[in-house]
């Protein structure tokens, strides 16, 4: 009877103080509100043709989001309508990264980002996308304030000696005949935000390894290329690309992918190189079809 009593006791207070957590997390209907502009703006900048459209929906979903974000317990709300937003979450939850994609013109990308921390009080930092002014992308420590804006499509947690870090793995439509992917390191320390680390090795006999801040892939938009983090195989793996001249005339050699893959594997703190991981077999062309029907069928991330 006692042990009946005992859980009897335990499953109400468990569940009074779940009501209690629940009670405290008061969501604000105005973001609802908010999200439902927010949508509206995305679909205008992801399908108009106007380009002045697309741009003024662009600013006013900037002065938008910074008032959706500024609203108490806002972090709790998932938006989930916002589908052309990419919200990416480490595992321990402790921030979320939004990521949006503007298409100015043929050779120009703009990106929207934002960090909001999992903090009682609110704590979020914009990211403006300077890439434009960043010269060398592979070794150039960035941050807030002069971020390489790209969409992110994954997000890992690591840790090394210096404490967590997050590689973030991004698509930037970048130029009309040419594409990136891309993986940038995210480091988190109070207040400040950096991108870029060198976290990213080669191993050569008798020398220190050769690092770099991020992993930079440029490639041709006629082809679909592979860069991600396997969890069964714990390595990084993505396309090996060969360079081959332009289809079409005043355009510079480009990158495709040659059907073998390679990767970075985590050793001592670093993700190392590894030059070949398997060969696989093409099914079909590289180039099946002209540049101007190929792209129709992309999706944001150039797959």
């Amino acid at each position: 009877m006692r042990k009946i009593l005992l859980i009897l006791s335990l499953v109400f207070s468990f569940g009074f103080l779940h009501a209690q957590v629940a009670e405290t997390i008061e969501i604000d209907p105005q973001i609802k509100v908010y999200e439902d502009s927010l949508q509206a703006l995305t679909l205008t900048i992801m399908t108009d043709s106007i380009q002045s459209n697309r741009l003024a929906a662009f600013d006013q979903f900037n002065d938008l989001f910074e008032k959706t974000l500024s609203i108490q317990n806002s972090f709790s709300y998932p938006f989930d309508s916002l589908q052309a937003v990419s919200i990416k979450y480490p595992e321990d939850r402790s921030f979320r990264i939004f990521t949006l994609q503007l298409y100015v013109d043929e050779n120009n990308y703009q990106y929207f980002g934002a960090i909001q921390m999992n903090s009682p009080e609110l704590k979020w930092r914009k990211l403006t996308d300077l890439s434009e002014e960043v010269e060398s992308l592979a070794y150039e420590k960035l941050g807030a304030d002069n971020w390489y804006g790209a969409v992110y499509y994954n997000l890992i947690e690591c840790e090394d000696k210096q404490g967590k870090y997050y590689l973030l793995f991004g698509y930037d439509g970048y130029r009309l005949y040419n594409k990136r992917k891309l993986i940038d390191v995210l480091r988190i320390d109070g207040d400040r935000i950096s991108f870029g680390d060198p976290v990213f090795a080669k191993e050569e006999k008798g020398r220190s390894p050769i690092t770099t801040n991020r992993l930079v892939l440029e490639y041709s938009v006629e082809a679909s290329i592979k860069l991600n983090y396997d969890p069964s195989l714990e390595v990084i793996i993505f396309d090996h690309l060969r360079m081959v001249g332009s289809s079409y005339p005043g355009q510079e050699d480009t990158n495709i992918p040659d059907g073998t893959y390679q990767g970075y594997k985590l050793k001592k703190g670093l993700w190392v190189y590894q030059e070949k991981l398997f060969d696989v077999i093409l099914d079909a062309p590289l180039f099946p079809q002209p540049i101007l029907n190929s792209r129709k069928s992309k999706d944001i991330f150039g797959n």
